[in-house]
C-alpha cells in the first residue's frame, strides 16, 4: 500500500507539482481511502484544481481533507504547512486559524451559500512565525453524486502587498491633506494661456470670494490693497518673463471687498515654461502673516524704548558699536560726564572723540570685552574730571559689558559708570575719625572701655589687655569679671547693674589681677551718653591704678584728687572726641554706617541706617547684622562669607537684595571693613551700607528689555524659518503625490468607466468615500485644535440670535428632515460668541445625524440661571451661580453607561455604515465648555433621545 498506481491517477493529468505529490500519495492512509473509489465529483473538482494557474483550495468530505495547486503554494510561505498539509484534515492542517475558517465552512456545507470576503487580515503561521496576512476568498459547495454539498471550493488571492502599498497611499494623503490645512496655507493655480485662476477655499476667503465661484486674475488684482497693487502686477509680470526664472516672492496686503479687514499675506510661486520659454502655468502658496508683521513692529518698537531706556536712565550709559567702538547711543547722564552736553556723537569713533585715551588701557579693555565677551568691571576707580578747572578726583563704580544679537553674536559694547564719589569720600571720614578715636585711646595709659545701652561691654583699650595679659578674644568671651578680684565681684555686678538701670554715674573700687597673679586697686568711673531725647546710647567708663593711694594713705588723697582732676579732665576729652566721631557719622544719612564686633553683633547705629533700613538703634543694637539679609543669602551663609572675606583680605563688598523692617526688599551696595588693634588683631567691623534700589531698577529694565528683545528675535528667526520649509514642502515634495492621485483617480472615473467591472466602480467610489471622510477628519481636528489655541475673547451675547445663526447656517438640512427646534427665551450671556456659534453648530448637527428615521426631529434649548447647589450635578460649587444650558433631542439616545466615552476624541458608538462622522463633534463641545470655565454632561435613553448639560459660572456669564 505504500505506492499508489498511477494508472488508478488518471483522471488527474498534469497539474505541476502538486498534480506529481497528489497522484504519489499514499491516500490509503486517509479517511477518502483509495483513490479509484473516489467519488467523480471529486475526481473532477480536483483536476479543475490542480491544472488551474489561479490560487485554489479544496476541503472534501467529514474531516475537510486539504487539496491544493501550485498557484497556492506561496501563500503557505517556503517552511511549514507544504508538503504535509495535503491530505491532512482542515483542523490539523489549519489549527492557527481554525476559529476563523471553520464557521465559512459549515455556512457553506450547510446552507450552500458561497461567501466572498475581500483583504481579510488573517494571522497565519508561515515562514517560522505568526504573520498577518490579507487574502481576498470565495468560498463555494461542491456537491457530490446525491447533489448535496461534499467539499468547500476555495478561490484566494492574497492581496496583503496591495494592503500595505494603499494604506501607505492613504496615509502619504492624509499626512499632505492635514500639513496644508494644520499649516493654514492658501493654495493658487493660475494658467497664463487660458487666463483661469484656481484657488482652495481659505484664498478665496482672504479675497472675499464665494468657494464655488469661478474667479478670473483681474478678480484677485483688485482685491489688492491700493499702495500694493502695482507692486504685485510687476512681481507677477516678471516671474512670467522666463529670462527672471520664474520665481515669485511678494508680500503685501488683500482689502477684502466686503467687510474692509485688511491681511497681510506672504506669496510664494514659480512660473513653468516649456521649450518655447511661454509660461504654461504659474503655482504657489500664500500665508496670512499679519501677526508675524505684527510681531516685527513690535520688535522695531521694542528697540526704540531699549534706546528710550538708555537716553532716559540716570545712570552714565554709551553703546559703542562695531570693533571701532563707535559711539551708537550716549545718554545726556554720560554726555555731562564727558563734558559734552548737547553734542551729537553718535556715529563716531570714541578715540576720535577723546583721542587722549589712545595708548591708555580704556581701548585694550573696551577690545577684550569685544573680543572675549567676558564682561570687565571695576569698582572706586579713581579718576580726574578735566573739564573743571582745577581737576576734581572723583570715584565711580564702571563695567563693560558685550552687547549682543539674537543669534550670540557679539556687535558692540556697553559701558556704565557710577558715581560713588560721595560714598568712598563719607567712607575715609569715617574711617578717619575711628582712627583718630581709638589711636586717642590707645595713647592713654588708663583703662577705657566703652558699654552698649545695656551695659555689655563692647570695648577696652590697649592699656587694658597689656594689664591683663589677656588678648582681645579672651576678654570679649569670657568677660571682664574674670580679672576682677572674686571678693569684688558681686559688689561689681551689683552696682553696675544699678547704674545701667538707673542711669546714674557707676563710681566703684575694686580690685583688678594684673597679668602676673597680682591684685591691684582700681577706681572705675563710667557715664551714660545720652542722644537728644535723654536715651543711654552707651556707656564711656574708665579705671586708674590706685594701689600707691591705698598704700599712702596721706598722699593718696592728695593723688586721688589730681588723679581725679585728669580723669576728668581725659573723660571730658575722650567725651568730646567721641561726640565729635558721633555727629560726623550721624550727619551722613544716606548711608547707614555700622560697627559690628568680632562676632557680627550690631554695636553702633547711625541715622542713616535707621532710614535705609527702618529699626531704631534700640530695637537693633546687640543683634545680628544677618538681620538683614533675605532668606536665600541665610541659607548660603552669605553673611558668614564676607565676614571672612573681610577677615583675610580686609574688605569685603557685595551688592544684592536686602529686607527693611517692614520686609521690603532694597538693593544694597555693601563694604564691610575689618578693624586692627595696634597690635594688628581684628577687633571688629565697620559696614557702609548704600541704597541703590532705584539704579537697580532702572539696570534691570534695561536687562528685560534687553532679554526680550533678544528672544524675540530668536523666536522670530525661528519661525521664519520653520514656515519657510514647511511651505516648501507641502508646495513641492507633498503636494505633487496627492495631485496626482486625485488627477488620475478623476480622469479614470470619467473616461474608463465603461471599462471597468462593477468591483473597480466599486473600488473608485470606496476611494472617494475614503478621501472625503479624510477630509472631513482633517476639518474636525483643525477647528479642535483651534478651539483649544485660539484667544479667548468673552463679549455679551444673546444666546437666540447665535441660535438663529446656527439654524441658518443648516437651513437646508432642517427643511429637508422637519427639523423642530424650540429655542425661546434664552439668557444673554458672556462668551467667546464664534466657539458658542461651533457648539451648538456641533449640537444640532448631531441630532440630525443621530435622528430616528420614523419620527420627525425635535430639538429643545432651555436656559437657567440658578445656584449650584440647586442644580443635579455633583461637579458644580454649591455657592456659584451658574448659567445652565440643556439642549435635548427625540433622536435614537445611547446606552446610559457611555454617558462619559461620547467626549472623548475619535469616541464612536455606531459603525461608519450607520452614522457618518469622525467622532471629534462632542469632544469640541467639551473643550469649549471648559474654555468657559464650565462643565458638561450628557445623558440618554436608547431610542428615546439624548440630553446635553452645560454649566457656565455666572461670573463669565454677566
Amino acid at each position: 500500500m505504500g505506492i499508489i498506481n498511477t494508472d488508478k491517477m488518471r483522471f488527474i493529468a498534469g497539474g505541476g507539482e502538486m498534480g506529481k505529490l497528489t497522484r504519489e500519495k499514499d491516500w490509503s492512509k486517509t479517511s477518502l481511502g483509495l483513490p479509484e473509489f473516489w467519488p467523480q465529483s471529486l475526481r473532477t473538482t480536483l483536476s479543475i484544481i490542480l491544472n488551474s494557474k489561479f490560487p485554489m483550495f479544496l476541503f472534501w468530505g467529514q474531516d475537510l481533507i486539504c487539496f491544493y495547486n501550485d498557484a497556492y503554494r506561496p501563500s503557505l510561505g517556503k517552511e511549514g504547512r507544504h508538503p504535509a498539509m495535503l491530505g491532512m484534515k482542515g483542523k490539523d492542517a489549519w489549527p492557527d486559524i481554525w476559529n476563523v475558517i471553520k464557521p465559512l465552512l459549515d455556512q457553506v456545507l450547510d446552507g450552500g451559500e458561497s461567501t466572498w470576503s475581500e483583504d481579510q487580515l488573517i494571522p497565519i503561521y508561515r515562514n517560522g512565525t505568526i504573520e498577518d496576512v490579507y487574502f481576498t476568498f470565495s468560498y463555494s459547495p461542491v456537491n457530490d453524486e446525491s447533489g448535496l454539498p461534499a467539499g468547500v471550493f476555495v478561490t484566494c488571492h492574497e492581496t496583503t502587498e496591495k494592503v500595505i502599498v494603499h494604506s501607505k497611499l492613504e496615509e502619504s494623503k492624509n499626512e499632505l491633506e492635514f500639513a496644508i490645512e494644520a499649516a493654514e496655507l492658501g493654495t493658487w493655480d493660475y494658467n497664463p494661456s487660458t487666463n483661469t485662476f484656481t484657488a482652495n477655499e481659505r484664498l478665496k476667503k482672504w479675497f472675499g470670494i464665494a468657494a464655488n465661484e469661478e474667479i478670473e486674475l483681474a478678480h484677485v488684482i483688485n482685491a489688492i490693497h491700493d499702495g500694493d497693487r502695482q507692486r504685485v502686477t510687476n512681481a507677477i509680470q516678471t516671474a512670467l518673463d522666463y529670462s527672471s526664472g520664474g520665481n515669485y516672492d511678494v508680500e503685501y496686503v488683500i482689502l477684502h471687498p466686503h467687510s474692509k479687514k485688511e491681511t497681510i499675506v506672504h506669496a510664494k510661486g514659480r512660473a513653468w515654461f516649456n521649450n518655447d520659454k511661454i509660461a504654461w502655468r504659474f503655482n504657489g502658496t500664500m500665508e496670512d502673516v499679519t501677526e508675524r508683521v505684527a510681531a516685527r513692529k513690535q520688535v522695531e518698537t521694542g528697540e526704540a524704548r531699549f534706546r528710550s531706556l538708555i537716553n532716559q536712565s540716570p545712570v552714565a550709559m554709551v553703546v559703542l558699536n562695531g570693533p571701532e567702538h563707535v559711539i551708537e547711543i550716549a545718554n545726556s547722564a554720560m554726555l555731562k560726564r564727558w563734558g559734552k552736553t548737547g553734542q551729537n556723537l553718535e556715529s563716531k569713533r570714541l578715540i576720535d572723540v577723546f583721542p587722549e585715551i589712545i595708548g591708555g588701557p580704556v581701548p585694550g579693555l573696551l577690545d577684550g570685552v569685544f573680543n572675549t565677551g567676558i564682561v570687565y568691571r571695576e569698582t572706586e576707580a579713581v579718576s580726574y574730571i578735566q573739564h573743571n578747572n582745577p581737576a576734581i578726583t572723583a570715584y565711580n563704580d564702571f563695567e563693560y559689558s558685550p552687547l549682543r544679537e539674537a543669534d550670540g553674536r557679539i556687535s558692540g559694547v556697553i559701558a556704565t559708570v557710577s558715581d560713588v564719589t560721595e560714598k568712598v569720600n563719607a567712607r575715609k571720614k569715617i574711617e578717619e575719625s575711628e582712627k583718630q578715636f581709638r589711636l586717642l585711646a590707645n595713647s592713654m595709659p588708663q583703662h577705657i572701655w566703652t558699654a552698649d545701652s545695656e551695659g555689655n561691654l563692647n570695648y577696652f583699650n590697649k592699656s587694658v589687655y597689656e594689664y591683663s595679659g589677656l588678648l582681645p578674644e579672651q576678654l570679649y568671651v569670657d568677660g571682664w569679671l574674670q580679672i576682677v578680684h572674686p571678693d569684688d565681684r558681686q559688689k561689681n555686678i551689683r552696682e553696675w547693674l544699678y547704674s545701667v538701670k538707673t542711669g546714674n554715674d557707676f563710681l566703684l573700687e575694686h580690685r583688678f589681677r594684673k597679668f602676673d597673679g597680682e591684685y591691684r586697686w582700681q577706681l572705675s568711673r563710667a557715664t551714660a551718653h545720652r542722644d537728644e531725647n535723654g536715651k543711654i546710647q552707651m556707656w564711656v567708663g574708665s579705671s586708674t591704678d590706685i594701689q600707691d593711694q591705698k598704700n599712702f594713705s596721706e598722699e593718696l588723697e592728695q593723688q586721688v584728687e589730681e588723679r581725679t582732676k585728669e580723669l576728668i579732665f581725659t573723660y571730658e576729652s575722650l567725651k568730646r572726641s567721641e561726640e565729635r566721631y558721633h555727629l560726623m557719622v550721624e550727619e551722613v544719612q544716606d548711608y547707614s554706617i555700622i560697627y559690628l564686633n568680632q562676632k557680627g553683633i550690631i554695636e553702633n547705629w547711625n541715622i542713616g541706617a535707621e532710614k535705609i533700613k527702618g529699626y531704631k538703634a534700640e530695637e537693633i543694637i546687640g543683634k545680628s547684622f544677618s538681620t538683614f539679609y533675605t532668606a536665600e543669602d541665610k541659607k548660603n551663609n552669605l553673611p558668614l562669607k564676607l565676614l571672612t572675606l573681610a577677615i583675610k583680605t580686609g574688605r569685603a563688598g557685595q551688592e544684592g537684595w536686602r529686607v527693611r523692617k517692614n520686609g521690603e526688599l532694597f538693593w544694597a551696595n555693601v563694604v564691610i571693613t575689618a578693624v586692627h588693634n595696634d597690635k594688628n588683631e581684628i577687633i571688629g567691623f565697620s559696614k557702609v551700607t548704600h541704597d541703590l534700589t532705584e539704579k537697580k531698577e532702572a539696570d534691570d529694565i534695561a536687562k528685560k528689555s534687553a532679554e526680550i528683545l533678544e528672544k524675540n528675535n530668536i523666536e522670530l528667526e525661528k519661525m521664519n524659518k520653520e514656515l519657510q520649509s514647511f511651505a516648501y514642502i507641502s508646495s513641492h515634495d507633498l503636494q505633487e503625490p496627492l495631485r496626482k492621485i486625485q488627477t488620475f483617480a478623476s480622469r479614470i472615473s470619467e473616461t474608463e468607466a465603461v471599462n471597468l467591472s462593477d468591483k473597480g466602480l466599486d473600488y473608485f467610489k470606496r476611494m472617494q468615500d475614503a478621501a472625503f471622510r479624510m477630509q472631513t477628519l482633517i476639518n474636525d481636528l483643525l477647528v479642535y485644535s483651534r478651539t483649544a489655541t485660539s484667544e479667548r475673547k468673552f463679549q455679551y451675547a444673546d444666546l437666540n440670535e447665535i441660535v438663529d445663526e446656527v439654524k441658518g447656517d443648516l437651513r437646508e438640512e432642517l427643511e429637508q428632515k422637519h427639523v423642530m427646534i424650540d429655542s425661546l427665551g434664552l439668557a444673554k450671556v458672556n462668551i467667546i460668541p464664534f466657539q458658542f456659534r461651533q457648539l451648538l453648530h456641533n449640537l444640532v448637527s448631531n441630532s440630525l445625524k443621530f435622528a430616528r428615521p420614523e419620527i420627525a426631529p425635535c430639538i429643545v434649548i432651555r436656559s437657567e440661571i440658578c445656584k449650584g447647589d440647586l442644580l443635579k450635578c455633583d461637579r458644580l460649587s454649591e455657592d456659584v451661580e451658574y448659567c445652565h444650558i440643556s439642549f435635548s433631542d427625540n433622536g435614537i439616545g445611547f446606552e446610559p453607561h457611555f454617558k462619559d466615552k461620547i467626549f472623548e476624541l475619535f469616541q464612536r458608538l455606531h459603525g461608519r455604515q450607520e452614522y457618518n462622522g469622525t467622532g471629534i463633534g462632542l469632544a469640541i463641545v467639551k473643550k469649549i465648555v471648559e474654555n468657559h470655565h464650565g462643565v458638561v454632561t450628557a445623558t440618554g435613553e436608547l431610542g428615546k433621545g439624548a440630553t446635553f448639560d452645560i454649566y457656565i459660572p455666572f461670573s463669565h456669564a454677566v
